[in-house]
């Protein structure tokens, strides 16, 4: 089996991937998923596209990511590894769409505005 080569994007972070077959090893940026995101919630959401299509243990990733907090570094690495799935098998697409993983949030920071304080929030109004 050839490399794929897929994007994630959640946020501001962007996480390029390159699967391969392999034993199930995980880089992010050089260092394990172990090392990388110390907290169970973000390795569960990473994995949950390869636990889905009990693949789990059979491709090797590895993952540069920038931008952004762990949450959304986490999810724009499940969109890629979704992605990337999908290039290697047909088959995986269906129940992959069903959960929603190949779904990009397209969810960012709304801008501020000029004469507020923040995006939305005014200024405290007087009337006197």
């Amino acid at each position: 089996m050839e490399v794929v080569n897929k994007i994630g994007r959640r946020k501001t972070s962007v996480a390029r991937l390159y699967l391969s077959s392999g034993s199930g090893n995980i880089s992010i940026n050089g260092r394990t998923l172990e090392d990388y995101f110390p907290s169970e919630i973000h390795k569960i959401i990473i994995k949950q596209p390869l636990v889905l299509v009990d693949s789990d243990g059979k491709f090797d990733i590895k993952i540069n990511v920038s931008g952004g907090g762990f949450k959304g570094q986490a999810e724009a690495i499940r969109l890629a590894v979704s992605r990337a799935l999908c290039e290697v098998d047909e088959t995986y697409r269906p129940p992959l769409k069903k959960e929603g993983f190949l779904t990009r949030d397209p969810r960012m920071v709304e801008r501020k505005k000029y004469g507020r304080r923040k995006a939305r929030r005014r200024f405290q109004f007087s009337k006197r």
